[in-house]
């Protein structure tokens, strides 16, 4: 039998037990970072356990969606569960993305447990410079 120490993980179990797993109609977060790294916006979900074919990502207007179901793992019929804290059920994050951002550019890729999205912002977006244009020459009014 395993032991904890930890009296707060306890707490967090006792509570997704009571809540119960995420379902489509009701899911449950997901951990993620968001960065700037050059031209681009870098935003990484924390997905362990989950495969590739079980995320959905969806991009409408400027609502980015990422949905992923972590699925129980088959038993054989002599295996007896003695803890179970990993999460199973649906994980969903909306996030709003800025105007500024090429939305039919982005990439993902999924290695790890991670999740990594690249959205590159748009060119009308990135500083630029504007020239100065100089006359042709002067011009006199006489009279």
């Amino acid at each position: 039998m395993l032991m904890r120490t930890d009296p707060f993980r306890e707490l967090d179990r006792l509570t997704q037990q009571l809540m119960g797993p995420g379902t489509w109609s009701r899911p449950s977060a997901m951990p993620m970072d968001a960065y700037r790294e050059g031209d681009e916006y870098v935003v990484a979900f924390d997905l362990p356990g989950v495969s590739a074919d079980a995320i959905d990502i969806d991009v409408e207007r400027n609502m980015l969606t990422v949905k992923a179901e972590r699925r129980p793992v088959t038993k054989a019929d002599d295996v007896q569960m003695e803890l179970s804290e990993r999460p199973l059920g649906v994980f969903s994050r909306q996030i709003v993305l800025a105007d500024t951002l090429d939305t039919e550019h982005i990439k993902a890729d999924y290695d790890a447990g991670v999740l990594i999205l690249r959205i590159p912002i748009a060119e009308r977006a990135k500083p630029r410079k504007i020239s100065i244009g100089v006359g042709s020459g002067r011009k006199e009014i006489s009279g």
